[in-house]
């Protein structure tokens, strides 16, 4: 059968369900995923999310499996994190999760690991994956595989509990925004040995997503939960998007918290625990992470967007702990995968510890002025890039991804999309004065053409 190639990402499947990804692309994507990783007697872990489609998909996409010879663990409703857990804990061949993150409800998609919850992207995989499932109608059947259900959610919860008691967090007043999203699942789990009992909006699983889109780098998606931090005395305030590898941040007067201040904050106090450890962090991340690592006597890594280069850079070099500006964390005791719990347990230990709020508690590290990323339609990316590096050539030149230019006060970087013709922009000044002028300036240049 015809697959849509534009379904096919840098680091994922993803698109419009059905008119993009239906469940025929599913059954020929999990016949391809058995076929590309040529493995004897593999066991595919499959999960899944709460959007009104996975549960078809999951069906087709499983049948493409166990058609192919593979079998399938299921483990049913799960977050991005539960199913890479599941891979690597359990040592399975590799895995398949069933959603399109943060997209809105008419999107589904796919995310792949290998063994050890290593990602398959474009470059490690995609491409031959996309090529096989185009092809799957010439794919020979082998002997069908089986399939069994495992409940993972005791494991999961058991695992993100260690090394943290929970003796005092019950004096922490916590609201919690699933957006009826499958995070939703964790929550109860949690804590329901606990005393500590936060409140959970948008706890009921709903896959068109009723009350606002899984996506909490919107800030318009955060307006209930900001609202009711302002109507309560509330010491902190947590959304997650919308498969759970994302996890977001208020303090208690209702600001919303950058992710790279979040890294800032957990890097200071890992590296008093555990002094000379490396700690990662991508490029669109402010200087005072890099600053902050440094006088915690830990070594900075900086590193690409993108959890696939980002998981890769931490296996090769041992790093401990590794951070993204879009609220993505990464643990090496959690196989290099993303920790999102860990993050939120280890935010409300400090406050704690530290018996201080976290406005405060992050309040040190503003100490530039950030954009934020901003997106402009560029028709050649590759020659406003270009005209943009002679431009500013008086600067220290970065390439890693795209291209940061650094100065004494000031820096900028352009990344293009790998999927539209668009270039991000972030800039990153001493000064707000200096920010703004500088943005006035590079908005300018990026939007003319």
């Amino acid at each position: 059968m015809e697959i849509n190639p534009n379904i096919f990402r840098a680091y994922d499947i993803r698109g419009v369900y059905p008119s993009e990804l239906n469940e025929k692309t599913a059954y020929s994507i999990g016949r391809a995923f058995v076929k590309f990783l040529k493995k004897p007697k593999l066991n595919i872990v499959v999960g899944r999310d709460d959007r009104l489609s996975s549960p078809l998909l999951f069906k087709s996409l499983v049948r493409g499996i166990v058609d192919q010879g593979a079998n399938v663990i299921d483990i049913g409703l799960s977050t991005t994190p539960m199913l890479y857990f599941a891979v690597a804990h359990y040592g399975f061949g590799g895995g398949i999760m069933v959603s399109a993150s943060h997209n809105p409800s008419h999107y589904n998609g796919f995310k792949l690991v290998g063994r050890n919850a290593v990602p398959i992207s474009e470059k490690s995989g995609l491409k031959e994956i996309k090529k096989l499932s185009g092809k799957s109608g010439n794919l020979e059947i082998s002997k069908p595989g089986r399939t069994t259900r495992k409940n993972i959610l005791k494991d999961y919860v058991k695992f993100n509990f260690q090394g943290f008691s929970f003796r005092n967090f019950h004096s922490l007043k916590v609201i919690v925004d699933t957006a009826n999203a499958v995070p939703g699942v964790l929550i109860p789990e949690i804590f329901k040995n606990s005393r500590f009992k936060p409140l959970h909006l948008f706890k009921n699983l709903d896959g068109s997503f009723p009350n606002h889109d899984p996506d909490p780098l919107i800030e318009n998606n955060l307006r209930f939960l900001k609202k009711e931090i302002l109507r309560k005395p509330i010491d902190l305030g947590v959304a997650f998007d919308g498969d759970g590898d994302r996890i977001v941040f208020i303090d208690e007067t209702g600001k919303i918290i950058p992710g790279d201040l979040i890294l800032a904050l957990i890097a200071k106090h890992l590296l008093k625990e555990k002094p000379g450890e490396k700690i990662l962090y991508d490029l669109r991340c402010s200087k005072i992470i890099k600053e902050t690592i440094l006088e915690n006597r830990g070594k900075p890594i900086i590193g690409r967007v993108g959890h696939s280069f980002i998981k890769e850079k931490m296996r090769k070099e041992k790093i401990l702990f590794a951070g993204e500006f879009s609220g993505h964390f990464y643990h090496k005791k959690h196989y290099f995968s993303e920790s999102p719990l860990f993050v939120f347990f280890k935010i409300m230990e400090i406050i704690l510890k530290e018996k201080t709020p976290l406005s405060k508690l992050i309040k040190p590290f503003k100490k530039y002025y950030h954009s934020g990323e901003m997106n402009f339609e560029v028709k050649n990316k590759e020659a406003k890039i270009r005209q943009l590096k002679s431009r500013y050539s008086g600067g220290k030149i970065l390439k890693l991804d795209g291209l940061r230019i650094d100065f004494k006060d000031w820096w900028f970087l352009v990344r293009p999309s790998n999927t539209e013709p668009v270039l991000r922009l972030i800039i990153e000044a001493k000064t707000k004065k200096l920010m703004e002028k500088k943005k006035k300036e590079l908005v300018s240049l990026v939007s003319s053409s």
